[in-house]
C-alpha cells in the first residue's frame, strides 16, 4: 500500500480520533502497520509487522478511504452504540521483562546506581467513550525467555536486551517504548554483577510528557546479602527529569504482595 505524506499527523495516545463510516486511519509506529475502518455494523482492524534494520523514532498516522492488500490480516469487531471514535492507549508487557545489559554491570560493594532501560509497548485499539478495547499489539515483536530454578519451577517473561544506560541523555526516546529509572543498590561487603534483572512490567503505570515519550515510575532494587534477597519497591512519582507528565495508562496488575515475593525470588535468576 502506498500512503500520500499529505495529510499524515504525528499519532498521539489516549486522544479520541473521529471516523466517518467508510473511513480508514492508517497508523505506522514502531514496527507495526494498522487501519482501522468503521463500517456501519462493524470495526475492521488490520495490521503487519515490517521487518526493519533500524527503529523508527516517529509516529504518522492518516484518516482517508484507502486499504492494503488482502494479504494483511483482518479483525473484525461488531459496531456497538454506534460509537464512531477510536482511541489507541499504551500497555506494558503482561509478564515480567528481563532486562539484560549488553554488557554487564558491576556495582562496588556498598554502591548505588540508576540505569535507565526502554521497555516494548503494546497499543490498545479502544473505541467508544468508556474505551472498549478491542484488541491490543505489540509495536515490536517480543521474545520469551524462563527465568526460574528449573523448567518445573519458574515463570515465563519476556526478554528486552537493553545497554542499560547511566545518562538520561543517551537513552533514544521512542513513543513505542516506554522509559523506566531503575535505582539499584548493593548493600552486601561484595561487588554486585548485575548480568540480567527481572522488571515488574505488569506493575507500572504509564505516563506522557509534553514530548511525547512514556515514562514509567521508577523502581528501586536493594540487595542486602544474596540475591534472594532483594526487595523491590515501585516509586509514587516520576522521575523529575521526564517532565509535566499526564497520566495515559494504569499499570495492567495492581501492588498484590505474593506477586512481589515470586519476583523477588527471581530478580536476578
Amino acid at each position: 500500500m502506498e500512503n500520500n505524506t499529505e495529510g499524515r499527523r504525528d499519532g498521539v495516545w489516549a486522544q479520541p480520533y473521529s471516523l466517518a463510516s467508510g473511513q480508514t486511519q492508517f497508523h505506522q509506529l514502531g514496527h507495526i502497520r494498522l487501519w482501522a475502518t468503521l463500517l456501519d455494523q462493524e470495526w475492521q482492524i488490520r495490521s503487519e509487522a515490517l521487518d526493519l534494520d533500524t527503529d523508527p523514532a516517529s509516529w504518522t498516522e492518516t484518516i482517508g478511504h484507502t486499504l492494503p492488500s488482502a494479504s494483511v490480516p483482518l479483525q473484525r469487531f461488531i459496531r456497538e452504540n454506534q460509537s464512531s471514535t477510536l482511541t489507541f492507549l499504551p500497555a506494558l508487557a503482561d509478564l515480567p521483562t528481563v532486562i539484560r545489559p549488553f554488557q554487564p554491570l558491576t556495582i562496588p560493594a556498598g554502591g548505588r546506581c540508576t540505569i535507565y532501560v526502554g521497555t516494548l509497548v503494546w497499543m490498545k485499539v479502544c473505541v467508544g467513550d468508556h474505551h472498549t478495547v478491542l484488541t491490543e499489539i505489540p509495536l515490536a515483536s517480543p521474545s520469551m525467555t524462563w527465568v526460574g530454578r528449573n523448567t518445573m519451577e519458574g515463570e515465563l517473561c519476556y526478554t528486552s536486551p537493553s545497554f542499560a544506560r547511566l545518562v538520561l541523555e543517551a537513552v533514544p526516546k521512542r513513543p513505542w517504548r516506554a522509559v523506566t529509572p531503575v535505582t539499584l543498590i548493593n548493600q552486601r561487603e561484595q561487588p554486585l554483577l548485575l548480568e540480567r534483572f527481572s522488571l515488574p512490567t505488569p506493575l507500572l503505570s504509564l505516563h506522557q510528557n509534553d514530548r511525547g515519550q512514556l515514562w514509567t515510575p521508577g523502581v528501586t532494587v536493594e540487595v542486602e546479602t544474596d540475591m534472594n534477597s532483594a526487595s523491590l519497591h515501585v516509586e509514587q512519582s516520576l522521575l523529575s527529569a521526564a517532565g509535566n507528565c499526564r497520566h495515559v495508562a494504569d499499570a495492567r496488575e495492581k501492588m498484590a504482595r505474593g506477586r512481589l515475593v515470586r519476583a523477588f525470588d527471581r530478580m536476578f535468576g
